[in-house]
């Protein structure tokens, strides 16, 4: 007999039964992360929902920009997999001049970080 494989899509529906429906993907939020970083800088201070908001709009638009520039770098060099050297030189292009140095050993960090887990 063969084995079932594993499949993202939904099982097929038995004789009479409705199909099993997929489940809609919430719409990816930094809010939580925005809030802890909050805590950590003013731990008495709040914020609002609209400022939340805003604080997304910005974190999302510069998600996007970075993944933008570091895409464009992929295709100059007709490479297929982004690293972290793709990440540093679009925040490079990104930010201007001091935040980028900051932003670039933050990142460093981050990820010196993360390979000594793993």
């Amino acid at each position: 007999a063969l084995k079932a494989k594993k499949t993202k899509m939904p099982p097929p529906a038995a004789d009479g039964e409705e199909p099993v429906k997929k489940r809609k993907k919430k719409p990816q939020s930094h809010a939580t992360y925005i809030f802890k970083v909050l805590k950590q800088v003013h731990p008495k201070m709040r914020i609002s929902k609209q400022a939340m908001e805003i604080m997304e709009s910005c974190v999302s638009d510069t998600f996007e920009r970075i993944a933008v520039e570091a895409n464009k770098l992929l295709r100059t060099r007709r490479a297929d997999t982004m690293t972290a050297r793709e990440i540093q030189s679009a925040v490079r292009l990104v930010f201007p001049g001091e935040l980028s140095k900051h932003a670039v050993s933050e990142g460093c960090t981050a990820v010196m970080k993360y390979q000594a887990e793993r």
